[in-house]
């Protein structure tokens, strides 16, 4: 999350409104909604649906990311990087959707 809200300030000023604001949201919302299902982890639904939901979050940074790299706001490499890093967490979120229990 710090590594993207440090990047995006090298975004274009045209695009604060647009995607500087959905990639804050997004990289916002992945652990905020581990910490709030965590906390409401007796609850199994109400748990698996805040991990839903960061899961659907890591996954659309996935597409503002490529976006940023596709209009070349961003180097390549940096933007690969990224997007391991979110394909990483979404699967560990999922692993930890269906085997909560074990954690």
């Amino acid at each position: 999350m710090i590594m993207i809200h440090q990047s995006i300030k090298k975004l274009p000023v045209y695009e604060r409104n647009d995607l500087v604001s959905q990639m804050r949201r997004a990289s916002k919302s992945c652990p905020a909604n581990i910490a709030e299902g965590w906390a409401k982890r007796r609850f199994e639904k109400e748990f698996k649906h805040h991990l839903d939901a960061s899961i659907g979050s890591a996954n659309e940074m996935e597409v503002h990311i490529e976006t940023a790299r596709d209009l070349d706001y961003w180097q390549r490499d940096f933007c690969n990087s990224l997007l391991t890093r979110y394909n990483q967490l979404g699967g560990k979120l999922t692993n930890l959707q269906r085997n909560w229990k074990t954690f």
